[in-house]
C-alpha cells in the first residue's frame, strides 16, 4: 500500500499506510523517488509552532483566526507535508485524453512526502525533467522559487551589493541567483562550511553574524552599506540586524518564516532613520512589480532551466538520504543539530532498489 508521513503531535512524526486513490480523467500517478525536507517550514510542523496549527486560515479574508476549543484546537495530525518531490509516471488516465507525460517519464512536483502522488497531466508535462538529469535536482523546484523570488523582490543587480543572511539550501540559493544577477553578494552565516559553500557558489565576501557584522559590511561599500538585505534565516534577531546592515533608503526582503513574538526587532534605531523598506517574499505570489509579466509558473521555469544547466549545481547541497521509514530519524537530526545538513532527501520503500536507503554525511 501506499505510504505517507505523517505529523502526529509535536516531535512525533511516523510513516503510515494510506489507500490507494483511483485516477480521474486527465490525471498521473507518479512513484517517489526523492522527496526534500524543507528545513525552515517544516520543522514549524514537527515543533508544533506552525500557525496553521493553532489557527485557520481564511482565503477569502487573507487572515488567520483562532482555533475553536476542544479537539480541535491543535491541528494534529498533518499528512503529507512536503513540496519538493520528484518521480516517476507509472500510470496515465485510461481517458484517450492524456498524451503527455507518459510512463516512465521523470517529473518534479508538490504532491507531499508520499511513496505515490497524483497530478493533473497538464501541471505534469510542463514539469517533465530532461533526459540525464539527475533525479535529485527535481528536489529543488520549489525551494529555488523561493530564493529566487526574493531575489527578484531585492530589484538587485550591476553595481548593487546585496547581502544574503543565512546560508541554509534557500539562502545559499539566493546567494547563486543574487550572483548570476550581477550583484556584488555578501554571505552571512554562523556555519563555517555554508559560508565556503557560499563562496563556491560565488559570494565577494563572506561574514560571520558577529555583533560588528553591520560595521563590516560599511567598510566593505565604503560606508554605504547594502543595497539590499535578504534574510532567510526566519530569526528576528537577523531580521533586525538586516535593517542594520542595508544603506540609507536600502531595502529589506523578509523571506524568512518567522515564529512568535519579535521582540528583538526593534524598529526605532536603524530602520526609522535610514527609512528602510521591509517587504515580505512569499512563494504565493512574485513580487509586486512583475505582476503584469511574471507568474509563480514562470518563476519555476526559470529557476530549472538554471538547475538544470547546474548553475549552480544543486547536487553539492545534497548531505543526507533517509528512507522514508526513519523520518523520525530525519526531524530529530534537524531538529537538534540544524547545522549537521543543507538539502534532506527521504526515499520511500519502494525505491530501495535506486541505491543506499540511509546515509548521513558530514557537511
Amino acid at each position: 500500500m501506499p505510504v505517507v508521513v505523517r505529523f502526529e503531535a509535536p516531535r512525533r512524526v511516523a510513516v503510515a499506510q494510506v489507500p490507494r486513490a483511483a485516477l480521474a480523467p486527465g490525471q498521473v500517478r507518479i512513484r517517489t523517488l526523492y522527496s526534500g525536507i524543507s528545513a525552515g517550514t517544516e520543522l514549524t510542523a514537527y515543533r508544533g509552532t506552525n500557525p496553521y496549527l493553532l489557527s485557520e486560515w481564511d482565503d477569502s479574508m487573507r487572515l488567520f483566526h483562532p482555533r475553536g476549543g476542544g479537539d480541535d484546537a491543535i491541528g494534529y495530525p498533518l499528512e503529507g507535508w512536503g513540496y519538493s518531490e520528484v518521480g516517476q509516471v507509472v500510470e496515465v488516465a485510461s481517458d484517450g485524453l492524456t498524451s503527455t507525460p507518459r510512463v516512465g517519464d521523470v517529473v518534479f512536483g508538490i504532491w507531499g512526502h508520499r511513496s505515490e502522488g497524483i497530478l493533473d497531466a497538464r501541471v505534469a508535462a510542463a514539469q517533465v525533467l530532461p533526459p540525464d538529469t539527475p533525479h535529485e535536482v527535481g528536489c529543488f523546484a520549489r525551494v529555488g522559487s523561493v530564493a529566487l523570488n526574493a531575489v527578484l523582490a531585492a530589484q538587485c543587480g550591476i553595481g548593487s551589493t546585496v547581502a544574503v543572511l543565512g546560508q541554509g539550501v534557500i539562502g545559499l540559493l539566493a546567494t547563486a541567483f543574487a550572483v548570476r544577477s550581477g550583484a556584488r553578494v555578501i554571505a552571512v552565516d554562523d556555519v563555517r562550511t555554508r559560508r565556503s559553500q557560499a563562496a563556491a557558489y560565488g559570494a565577494h565576501e563572506t561574514l560571520a553574524p558577529t555583533d560588528g557584522v553591520a560595521d563590516q559590511v560599511r567598510e566593505l561599500t565604503a560606508g554605504r552599506g547594502a543595497d539590499a538585505v535578504i534574510e532567510l534565516s526566519g530569526t528576528y534577531t537577523a531580521l533586525h540586524e538586516a535593517t542594520r546592515i542595508a544603506g540609507p533608503d536600502g531595502r529589506v526582503v523578509a523571506a524568512g518564516f518567522y515564529q512568535g513574538p519579535a521582540t528583538a526587532l526593534r524598529l526605532g534605531e536603524e530602520f526609522h532613520h535610514n527609512r528602510v523598506s521591509i517587504v515580505a517574499s512569499q512563494i504565493g505570489s512574485v513580487p509586486q512589480h512583475l505582476h503584469a509579466r511574471w507568474t509563480r509558473e514562470r518563476l519555476v521555469e526559470a529557476v530549472m532551466t538554471e538547475l538544470v544547466a547546474r548553475r549552480p549545481d544543486v547536487l553539492s547541497l545534497v548531505t543526507h538520504r533517509f528512507d522514508a521509514t526513519d523520518v523520525a530519524d530525519a526531524f530529530a537530526m534537524l531538529d537538534t543539530d540544524p547545522s549537521a545538513a543543507l538539502q534532506v532527501l527521504l526515499q520511500f520503500p519502494s525505491n530501495a532498489d535506486d541505491g543506499p536507503t540511509s546515509v548521513a554525511a558530514a557537511s
